[in-house]
């Protein structure tokens, strides 16, 4: 199963904190993020594909990703309180995950039942 993770600047540290919590979970799956995500969560010790940095184009790396079957869920920590320069990719990236059906949460809560979700459905 492959797991895209994405965060906004001001959650980067929140999604560090999740990944960490669910370390069982994150180290059966394949990891995809973008870049400085990706390199956030590899100094935290697992290992990680990273892609480009979201506004060089890695919210659309993963959209194509999305769009060829590769990825099973998105989590992308959203911070709603800022400024984002790519809006249109982050948009079309939530645009493309609700095309293909494919689950994804834009914050801490809804990633945490998610995964939940997916550790259970892993057993069945």
């Amino acid at each position: 199963m492959k797991i895209a993770v994405i965060a906004h600047d001001g959650k980067k540290a929140d999604m560090v904190a999740f990944v960490m919590k669910r370390l069982d979970f994150f180290k059966k799956v394949d990891i995809v993020a973008t870049g400085t995500t990706g390199k956030h969560i590899t100094h935290a010790g697992l290992e990680v594909s990273c892609l480009k940095s979201g506004p060089m184009g890695g919210d659309a790396q993963i959209a194509s990703m999305v769009s060829d079957g590769e990825i099973a869920a998105v989590v992308f920590f959203v911070d709603p309180l800022d400024v984002h320069p790519h809006q249109v990719d982050v948009s079309m990236l939530l645009r493309i995950c609700n095309v293909y059906n494919i689950p994804l949460a834009t914050n801490y809560s809804t990633a945490s039942l998610m995964i939940d979700g997916l550790k259970y459905r892993d057993k069945e």
